[in-house]
C-alpha cells in the first residue's frame, strides 16, 4: 500500500476547499463576533447574577439538539457519499427519509417539552434572580427553535452532497447574526430575559423555512414529498445515527456539565469567571474546528468514490493546519488575553490568567484528536468515538464538580484537559486505520511541508516568477 502524500488534488477541489475555508472563517467569526459582543452587553444591561443565571437556563435547552438522533449528520455524509459516485436517486431518498423522519420526533419533542415545562416545580430551577414563570418560557422558546432548527442540518446537507457547501455555511452564518442581533435588541432596550429568549427563537424559525425555499429554488431535484421516502434506509442509518447522539451528549456534558457543575458548587459569580474565560479559549478552538469543517465534505465524497490516496492526503492536511492552527492562536491568546479580558467585561470580571492558561492548554489537546476525527465522522465510521467521547466527558464532569468544591475554579478548569487525554488515546489509530495509513507516514507528512506552503514558493508567488508545475509534494489549497 503506497504510503506518500503526494497525490494531487485537483482543481475543483482545491477551490471548494478554498471558498470552503473562507466559508467556514466567516461563520466561526460570526461566531466569535457574538461571543465578543454578548458579554459586555449581558453585563452591561443586566446584573451579573442574571447573567450567570441566564448562562446555566439556556444551557438546558441546548440538550435538545440531540433529539433528532443524529439523523441529520448522518444524511449529509451519506448524501456526500452517493453523489461522488454520482448517485444522485439514493441521495433524494436519503435526504426524504430523513427529513419526515426529523419533522415527525421535533413535533413530538416540542409537545412533550411543553408538558414538562408545565410540571416542573420551580425549585428544580434554582434560581433567585430570574423569575421561575420567565426560566420555563426561555426552556420552551429555546428549545422549540433548537428542535425545529433540526432541519438547518439537512437542508444544509443538499448544497453539501454537491460541492455547494461554502454558500449553504455563509448562508447558515447570516441567519445566525440576525438570530443574535434579533436577541441583543431587547437587552439594549432594557428588556429582560424573556424577550431576549422568544426575539432569537422567532428568528431563528423564520431563517430555517426561508433556507427550506432557497434549496428548493437552487437544486430542483431536491424535493419535500415522500414518495422516495424508505423505512428500510432509516435502519440502515439507524446505528450510525444513534451513535452521532454521543456528541451533542459529550458537547452537552463538556460545556453545560461543567457550568452547572461550578454553579451548585460556587455559584453564579464563579460561573461568570470560568464561562468568559472559557469563551476566550474557544476561539481558538473555533479556527480549529474551521479547519475540520473545512475538510468534512471532502473527505465523505473522496472516501465514497474510493479515493483512499486522496483521502490520506486530505487527513494529514488537515491535522497538519489544526496543529499549527491551535499553536499560533494559543500563542496570540496568551499574550493578549490578560490585557483583553478587563476591559471586555467592563472590569466587573477579575482577570485570571492561570485559568485562560489551563484552558488554553486543553484547546492544545484538543485539536490533536479533533480534526483527525473528522476522518471518522465524515465516513459514518464514529460508533466507537462516540462511546469514548461519553465516557470521556462524563468523567470530566464529576471530577469537576468535586474538585470545584474541594480545591475551587482552577482545579475545576484544570479537569477538563481529563477528556481531551481520553479521546487523543483512542482517535489517532483509529483514524489512521480508516485511511490504511501508517504511523511512520503520518508523522513524517506531520512536518513535511507542501512545496505550495513552503516560504521561499510563496514569495516566488508574491513576486509573480513561473512556478513550474509537477513539483513533488505540491498540494494546491
Amino acid at each position: 500500500m503506497p504510503q506518500d502524500d503526494s497525490s494531487a488534488v485537483d482543481k475543483a477541489t482545491s477551490r471548494r476547499m478554498t471558498l470552503g475555508f473562507l466559508s467556514n472563517w466567516v461563520s466561526r467569526l460570526a461566531g466569535s463576533v457574538i461571543t465578543l459582543v454578548q458579554v459586555p452587553v449581558f453585563l452591561h444591561f443586566w446584573s451579573t447574577s442574571l447573567y450567570g443565571e441566564w448562562i446555566a437556563v439556556t444551557a438546558i435547552p441546548t440538550n435538545l439538539s440531540m433529539s433528532n438522533i443524529g439523523f441529520g449528520s448522518v444524511a449529509s455524509n451519506e448524501m456526500t457519499m452517493f453523489m461522488g459516485r454520482d448517485d444522485r436517486d439514493s441521495a433524494l431518498r436519503v435526504f426524504q427519509s430523513c427529513w419526515w423522519l426529523i419533522s415527525i420526533i421535533c413535533v413530538v419533542m416540542v409537545a412533550l417539552l411543553a408538558g414538562a415545562m408545565m410540571i416542573v416545580p420551580a425549585k428544580w430551577f434554582g434560581l433567585t434572580t430570574m423569575s421561575a414563570h420567565d426560566a420555563r418560557w426561555i426552556v420552551f422558546a429555546l428549545g422549540a427553535a433548537v428542535l425545529f432548527g433540526q432541519l438547518e442540518q439537512l437542508l444544509g446537507a443538499a448544497y453539501t452532497c454537491v460541492g455547494r457547501y461554502p454558500y449553504g455555511t455563509f448562508i447558515k452564518s447570516c441567519i445566525t447574526l440576525v438570530a443574535f442581533v434579533a436577541m441583543i435588541v431587547p437587552v439594549v432596550m432594557g428588556r429582560g430575559p424573556l424577550a431576549a429568549a422568544v426575539s432569537f427563537a422567532a428568528t431563528n424559525v423564520v431563517g430555517t423555512l426561508v433556507l427550506g425555499v432557497m434549496v428548493r429554488r437552487d437544486l430542483p431535484w431536491i424535493e419535500f414529498g415522500w414518495d422516495r421516502a424508505s423505512w428500510a434506509e432509516i435502519r440502515r442509518m439507524f446505528a450510525p445515527a444513534v451513535a452521532f447522539m454521543g456528541f451533542p451528549i459529550g458537547n452537552s456534558l463538556n460545556i453545560q456539565g461543567t457550568i452547572l457543575a461550578i454553579q451548585y458548587t460556587l455559584g453564579p459569580t464563579d460561573v461568570v469567571i470560568f464561562n468568559t474565560s472559557r469563551q476566550v479559549s474557544r476561539v481558538a478552538l473555533q479556527m480549529v474546528q474551521l479547519v475540520n469543517q473545512t475538510f468534512w465534505p471532502e473527505l465523505s465524497a473522496a472516501f465514497g468514490a474510493g479515493k483512499m490516496e486522496l483521502v490520506r492526503t486530505l487527513h494529514r492536511r488537515a491535522c497538519q493546519m489544526a496543529l499549527l492552527v491551535g499553536l499560533g492562536l494559543i500563542a496570540v491568546m496568551m499574550t493578549l488575553g490578560p490585557f483583553f479580558l478587563p476591559r471586555w467585561t467592563h472590569h466587573k470580571v477579575p482577570p485570571s490568567p492561570g485559568l485562560l492558561f489551563v484552558l488554553m492548554i486543553s484547546v492544545l489537546f484538543y485539536s490533536g484528536w479533533s480534526t483527525s476525527s473528522t476522518l471518522l465522522q465524515a465516513t459514518n465510521r464514529h460508533q466507537g468515538l462516540a462511546r469514548i467521547y461519553i465516557v470521556g466527558t462524563g468523567l470530566t464532569v464529576i471530577v469537576t464538580y468535586f474538585l470545584a468544591k474541594n480545591y475551587g475554579l482552577m482545579a475545576a478548569a484544570s479537569s477538563l484537559i481529563l477528556s481531551e487525554l481520553i479521546m487523543n488515546a483512542y482517535v489517532l489509530p483509529a483514524s489512521l486505520k480508516l485511511a490504511e495509513d501508517t504511523w511512520s507516514g503520518f508523522m513524517t507528512a506531520m512536518f513535511a511541508f507542501p512545496s505550495a506552503l513552503r516560504p521561499a514558493r510563496l514569495l516566488r508567488r508574491i513576486r509573480r516568477e513561473r512556478i513550474l508545475p509537477g513539483e513533488p509534494g505540491e498540494l494546491e489549497m
